[in-house]
């Protein structure tokens, strides 16, 4: 039996335990977006299994941290994953565990169930082709002492943006964008997050583009 055909199997065999993931196995709530306007918790990776298949995850960072108890100095292993569909949906988290597979499967199990939707769009003034290749129009998210700044650019610039930044930009979809950062960016954890919540302030306020959209849905 190959991966795919356990995943599927064991998604066939999954009992929810919230309202969201029962509404999701009745087939009620068929896509993810539903959820996001609905302003639904999620509360079970299944559901973001179940909605969206596919999902790519990427490391970022792994360290050792140490803890010290009456039983003496404990050592774990600290992962940093980014998951996303490359179409839109991103998200981050971070797991501890003794063992190195068991954090980096923790850290996917919250980067799941810190799944954003993401806003894109041609922003930049010297493009205006229309297509969704970056981001509507400039934003910024502050994690700790980073701070990110996503400005729009034109179709064929790429990600001008550091390694950490590149890995959340390109599971969530962009290609073309400029950055701006302030801080101490070699804290990766920070760094991701930081370009993170940039993205997810994509979606703070409703543009007259989405209008028509809203009506539609009445």
């Amino acid at each position: 039996m190959s991966q795919r055909q356990a995943d599927q199997a064991e998604l066939e065999a999954w009992q929810p335990r919230t309202r969201v993931g029962r509404l999701v196995k009745e087939g009620r709530i068929k896509s993810i977006d539903e959820i996001f306007r609905r302003n639904l918790p999620i509360l079970e990776t299944e559901v973001v299994d179940y909605l969206l298949q596919g999902l790519d995850h990427e490391v970022i960072d792994v360290s050792i941290v140490q803890k010290m108890t009456d039983a003496g100095r404990i050592t774990r292993f600290r992962a940093v994953v980014v998951v996303g569909n490359k179409d839109g949906y991103v998200g981050l988290g971070k797991g501890k565990a003794r063992q190195f597979r068991f954090a980096i499967e923790k850290a996917i199990r919250n980067a799941k169930l810190n799944i954003i939707p993401v806003r894109r769009g041609c922003g930049s003034w010297e493009c205006t082709c229309g297509e969704a290749h970056s981001v509507p129009f400039t934003v910024r998210g502050k994690s700790g002492s980073v701070e990110v700044i996503l400005k729009p650019a034109p179709k064929g610039t790429g990600l001008v943006a550091g390694d950490v930044a590149k890995v959340v930009l390109r599971l969530a979809g962009i290609s073309d964008v400029w950055t701006f950062t302030k801080g101490e960016t070699r804290t990766s954890y920070n760094f991701a997050r930081a370009t993170y919540l940039a993205l997810r302030n994509t979606y703070r306020f409703v543009t007259p583009a989405d209008w028509a959209e809203a009506r539609l849905r009445l």
